[in-house]
């Protein structure tokens, strides 16, 4: 019989009630250090009182009016993320997958009123990962994800992974964009170099196309800046956020040029809970906090430290892993044994971490975890991977 809850995932045996900083506590009373952080969404880790505090007064004032009225949390947050990013404009969705759609709309619907309506094909990459609904799992296009799901959305272009000579050769009058994360999460932690970077910005100029960032995982400070990429010195037309931006509350957003967001208007797109009150009081608080340069040159310092650690780690253990990969506290294990040996080891040792394709294990703490929280991550991942080479001795 099937169970209440649609048995779409495949969950650990762990029920946690309780979290503090970059702690969770399972039911039965064991503590458990977690380096995923609900997978890079927990970005100032469970229960940080500035969040706390936002929630719990914005609660008490007001839930929910709908997008029929001015929000002024909403406004509040759009306007910082205008303030300290390339965008002139933001649209508040629940999710990174909503925001998914909402990128792909904004392109087609930006050639659609410049006269071009064939111009409706996004480039994207394999690896990638955008989400689940239909043009998500459409723009990814791996087996996984789209088996048994079509037919599918049309009108995307899947290119190998650092295949510089198929990009050039894939250049239309058809293309609309390019989508593409700055560094691949689900994919195995694979940054797209700084280099490539600039030169898919200098292609996209070159040909007129929109350049589209998902920075659902990589962004809101996670690689040391607010928004991975700043490191190579360009910027995007169009940007998917979620995850961390919401600090644990689920929020998301897109972020546009005024010329790429030209064509979105009144009646063209639309959320009931997009932008609602809780969400943006939490997010505005999340930016306030990881939008500090103080904040950010931490949250280097602590990713130095823990890469430094891992590289350790990686020469103690040659049986188990293979390198360290990654970008500020968005780092991944390059695994020899079986990547879910290795999470699982971590289980019993007390530590959390999330598998990620290429036999990679991911590891996304809080930004704010603590010098001493990293050195006992470490320690415990070194008591995972002694176990892993024992049981396959």
């Amino acid at each position: 019989m099937i169970p209440s809850i649609l048995p779409t995932y495949s969950r650990a045996p762990l029920t946690f009630v309780s979290g503090e900083g970059s702690w969770l506590t399972e039911a039965d009373g064991r503590r458990f250090l977690d380096l995923g952080a609900g997978i890079a969404v927990n970005a100032l880790g469970h229960a940080h009182p500035a969040l706390v505090e936002a929630l719990t007064t914005q609660a008490n004032a007001l839930w929910h009016v709908s997008n029929l009225y001015n929000i002024p949390a909403q406004q509040k947050l759009a306007d910082a993320l205008v303030a300290q990013t390339f965008a002139d404009t933001v649209f508040f969705t629940n999710s990174g997958t909503e925001a998914c759609e909402l990128a792909v709309k904004m392109a087609r619907k930006y050639w659609y009123d410049k006269g071009q309506p064939e111009r409706t094909e996004i480039i994207t990459f394999t690896g990638s990962f955008h989400g689940r609904s239909s043009a998500g799992i459409a723009a990814a296009g791996s087996e996984k994800m789209v088996k048994g799901f079509g037919p599918l959305l049309p009108g995307f272009t899947h290119l190998e992974f650092g295949d510089h000579d198929a990009l050039n050769a894939a250049i239309s009058d058809e293309i609309a964009a390019i989508l593409v994360e700055p560094v691949q999460g689900e994919g195995g932690i694979r940054p797209l170099p700084d280099v490539c970077l600039k030169g898919l910005r200098d292609l996209c100029d070159q040909h007129g196309i929109l350049l589209i960032f998902d920075e659902v995982q990589c962004g809101m400070g996670r690689t040391g800046k607010l928004f991975a990429h700043e490191r190579a010195g360009i910027t995007p037309d169009i940007m998917m956020v979620a995850k961390g931006i919401g600090g644990g509350f689920p929020l998301g957003a897109v972020l546009a040029t005024e010329n790429a967001a030209s064509g979105m208007t009144a009646g063209t797109h639309g959320s009931t809970y997009g932008g609602n009150p809780l969400a943006c009081a939490v997010g505005a608080k999340v930016m306030e906090i990881v939008g500090d340069d103080a904040f950010l040159t931490e949250v280097n310092r602590k990713a130095g430290m823990m890469r430094q650690k891992l590289e350790g780690l990686v020469a103690a253990h040659p049986d188990v892993f293979e390198a360290v990969r990654g970008s500020g506290l968005m780092l991944g294990l390059k695994c020899k044994a079986t990547n879910s040996d290795v999470v699982a080891a971590g289980f019993a040792q007390g530590v959390l971490t999330v598998p990620a394709a290429d036999n990679v294990v991911r590891l996304l703490p809080a930004l704010n975890i603590t010098d001493a929280d990293i050195a006992l991550a470490v320690e415990k991942l070194d008591a995972a991977a002694s176990h892993v080479k024992e049981a396959n001795a």
